[in-house]
């Protein structure tokens, strides 16, 4: 099921919320703007005064009113999963350059981390089994491959749009706006 892009009140994303989730914002009159087409519609239960169900149409973007919890806002940087990883690599290995299923790739740290490399953004890549095995231990200038790519740390942006499996048009189009131009998500 695709979730709801939650923001703060100025327009930052803070996170993926669940329709549920979104509903109670929207029962408790805390959602302070939408943006796109509303996807889904929650029905309640049936008012016999009225004689009409209630029904509550969920936005794809909502804002919160309220104070940010995240004040740093841009600067957050995204959490580094194998799939946010494999994602940000867009299926391929970073040695041989060739494109695999998830399943087919490993984390691969360009300073291995054996030898004092961080696992962060900037030093891990995506590889394929055949490529991190031959890799080893090694670095890459040891090894005799150079990266095919840079790895780079995603902006909250990116990393959003990495996050999620099913990200709606209305939210790709809002997230894309706030991705770097030389992002690889935008290539």
């Amino acid at each position: 099921m695709a979730h709801i892009l939650k923001l703060d009140v100025s327009g930052l994303p803070e996170g993926w919320i669940s329709p549920q989730e979104a509903a109670g914002f929207y029962a408790t009159a805390t959602v302070a703007w939408t943006l796109g087409e509303p996807w889904m519609t929650l029905r309640g239960g049936y008012n016999r005064m009225l004689e009409r169900r209630s029904l509550m149409p969920l936005h794809p973007i909502i804002a919160i009113k309220g104070r940010s919890r995240n004040p740093a806002g841009h600067d957050t940087v995204p959490a580094l999963t194998r799939r946010t990883l494999i994602r940000r690599d867009r299926n391929l290995c970073g040695y041989c350059g060739l494109v695999f299923d998830e399943r087919d790739l490993t984390t691969d740290h360009i300073m291995p981390a054996s030898r004092g490399g961080a696992h962060v953004w900037t030093n891990v890549l995506s590889a394929c089994r055949r490529c991190n095995h031959g890799k080893s231990d090694r670095t890459p200038e040891e090894w005799g491959h150079l990266p095919l790519f840079v790895a780079y740390t995603p902006n909250k942006y990116e990393g959003l749009i990495l996050s999620n499996r099913r990200v709606l048009a209305d939210q790709l189009e809002f997230l894309l706006a706030g991705v770097p131009k030389n992002s690889r998500l935008v290539e």
